[in-house]
C-alpha cells in the first residue's frame, strides 16, 4: 500500500476513534509529548496501562469473589485504573470505571460484578483498537514516512 494511503488511513482511524468514544483529548496530548528523542512513548505509556490493568482487573476479579467483599479496596483498584485509562485518553473504560465506583459507594455486589465484565471488555475493545493503530503507524515508519498529527477539528 502507498504511504499517503496508510497515513490517510492512520487520520481516518483515528478519528473514528475519538468519534466511537474509545479516545479523548488526552490521548492527543500523550502524543505531544512523543518526539524524536522518544519515538515510541505513546506505545511504552500504553504498553504499561495494559499491563497494569490486567493486573488489577485480575485483582478485582478475585476481591469481589471473597466471601467478605472488601469494596474500599476493590475502589482503590477502580480508581488507580480509572487514573491510568484517563491518562491515556481511553475514553471508554474511564466512563466505565466511574460507573463501578459508583456500585462500589453503595456497596453493591451485582453492579459491582456486571460493571467488573463491563471494564474488562472496554479494556478488550480499546486494546485491540491501538494494536491497530499502532500497526497503522509502524507501517508508516517502516516505508520511511512519517506519522501524521491528528487535530480534533473534526
Amino acid at each position: 500500500m502507498e504511504l499517503v494511503q496508510i497515513q490517510r488511513r492512520l487520520v481516518d482511524y483515528t478519528k473514528s476513534l475519538f468519534m466511537e468514544g474509545f479516545l479523548d483529548a488526552q490521548f492527543l496530548q500523550l502524543q505531544q509529548l512523543q518526539d524524536d528523542s522518544n519515538p515510541y512513548f505513546v506505545f511504552e505509556v500504553v504498553s504499561l496501562f495494559f499491563e497494569d490493568s490486567e493486573k488489577l482487573l485480575n485483582e478485582l476479579t478475585i476481591a469481589l469473589d471473597q466471601p467478605n467483599v472488601d469494596f474500599k479496596k476493590i475502589d482503590s483498584h477502580v480508581h488507580q485504573l480509572k487514573g491510568s485509562s484517563s491518562s491515556i485518553g481511553a475514553q471508554r473504560v474511564k466512563n466505565a470505571c466511574i460507573a463501578f465506583r459508583n456500585y462500589c459507594d453503595v456497596q453493591n455486589i451485582e453492579g459491582c460484578l456486571t460493571c467488573l465484565q463491563q471494564v474488562k471488555q472496554e479494556c478488550y475493545l480499546v486494546k485491540n483498537k491501538f494494536e491497530t493503530l499502532f500497526r497503522l503507524e509502524q507501517q508508516i515508519m517502516a516505508s520511511g514516512g512519517s506519522v501524521p498529527t491528528i487535530e480534533l477539528g473534526f
